[in-house]
Order: structure tokens, then sequence, then C-alpha cells
């Protein structure tokens, strides 16, 4: 989502990842051999701005499974966010309902800089995968009403079957579980361009929620972390387009001050 205003924006997460190989000399054990002590030189760098430490229940994982699983949180304050999280592998920037673009593409820019600055060995810090990923949700009872009706009228998406299926076949053509994702593929930057539908619940509510992710791996990568801001500003340009365009209409008036 944008700087654009929308009073009630729909935002449930926004979400950067970062993922950077793991060395493997057994099948199926990955192992980042500087992952202590990049975590503690990472801590020292985001303490002024993410003083609250909190370690998850995965870190008493052995390090030979615990890969790519988030163990650490560094927050501003406790049950505060943005928040920083990091694992063997991973790390990822996370925000709700403050979030701003400037805001998360400084804190954005930031983390990648001090993960490189951290490594023991940064020559070393082979990434293999980057994710933008914006999670938005809106209160829909799709137990009464048809979500995939719903998509068609507010957001232009048409993901029916055949009516024809529902004839004589004792099936309700009312969807119970809704989950529909398709990716494309992308020249800037290069890489995946995905959407999700999926029903859920939420505050204990019923919710329709959509996605938007880019992801850059393997030869789509950019020159890291050098071309990192370039790469994230080309992901936020997709995402936030697809977005506007997704909830132009009726949700848009609802989310925004007009």
């Amino acid at each position: 989502m944008s700087s654009k205003n929308l009073k009630n924006k729909p935002l449930v997460e926004a979400i950067l990842e970062v993922k950077w190989k793991l060395q493997s000399s057994v099948p199926n054990l990955q192992l980042d051999p500087h992952y202590k002590l990049l975590l503690g030189r990472l801590y020292d760098r985001v303490s002024e701005e993410y003083p609250e430490h909190e370690q998850l229940p995965t870190a008493t994982m052995p390090d030979e499974i615990a890969g790519y699983m988030v163990q650490h949180r560094f927050r501003h304050a406790a049950n505060e966010w943005p928040l920083l999280q990091i694992g063997p592998g991973i790390l990822t920037l996370n925000d709700t309902q403050k979030y701003t673009w400037d805001d998360f593409r400084t804190r954005s820019l930031s983390a990648v800089d001090k993960l490189f600055a951290s490594h023991p060995k940064p020559s070393e810090l082979t990434i293999e995968s980057l994710l933008l990923r914006y999670v938005d949700a809106v209160e829909f009872d799709y137990t009464n009403e048809d979500v995939c009706i719903f998509l068609k009228e507010k957001m232009g998406v048409s993901a029916f079957l055949p009516e024809t299926l529902f004839i004589n076949s004792n099936v309700r053509p009312l969807p119970r579980h809704f989950n529909w994702q398709v990716s494309f593929e992308c020249e800037r930057p290069k890489g995946l361009v995905t959407v999700r539908f999926a029903t859920g619940m939420k505050d204990e509510k019923p919710i329709l929620l959509w996605e938007e992710m880019v992801q850059s791996s393997g030869g789509d990568l950019p020159i890291m972390p050098t071309e990192f801001s370039a790469w994230i500003d080309a992901a936020h340009d997709i995402t936030d387009d697809w977005f506007f365009k997704l909830i132009e209409g009726d949700l848009k008036r609802g989310f925004s001050d007009e």
C-alpha cells in the first residue's frame, strides 16, 4: 500500500523477507555457521531503534533443523510494530496499521545494510530470495454470501466454476472455503508477481483476504546490497498499482476519506 491516504486501510501486514544460502553437508540439514555471531552483531546495530528483544520458542530448536525459521524479534517497544525478525538464513521486516511506504522503505534499506554490515564474512552472504508481500483483508460473511460474486463485483476478479457442476449434484454452489492464487513473470524487477485470495477469520469474524507479492530468486536477484533499493522500489510500484486497481470503486471509497 502506498502513502495515498486511506482512513480505513485494510492492511493486515506488510512484509519484507530476505533469505540467504545455508550450508548443507547432510541431506535435509542446513546450517548457518555465522548465525550466532551475526545475531549479536545485528542486535548491536539495531538496538537503538529496536531495543525490545523477544526470543521465540523456535530459538530452542537444534541448529540443524532451524533453517529459515525466525527465532528472534526486535521491537521498538513491547508488542509494538514495526519489528525485525531473524533466524538462520532469514531476516524479515514486518509492519501493520502504522505502515507508510516511506517509513517501510527506509527501514527496509537500513535492515539490509545492517545485515551485510553485521555479517562476519559478507562475501559469503549469498542471498537466495527477496520477497515483498502485502496482506489485506475486508470483513465478509462467506458462509452466507458468495465470495466469487463478491470478487467479481467488487474487485473485477472472475473465479467461477461451471454452473453445470452443481446441477443434479446435491452440492451447494456457495463456497465454504476459498483459496485462489496465480503468478506471473515480471521484468522489473525480474521475478514473479503473485496474487492470492482466500477466506478466513480475523478477530473471530469471517473475512476475505488478498495478497500481492513480488519475489525474486536465483538468476533474477539484483546485485546485493547495492541494487536492493532499486529492487524494492520496483517491487512496490507493482504491488501498489495492483492494490489500488483491485479496490477501485466501492472498496476504495469505503477505505478512504472520500
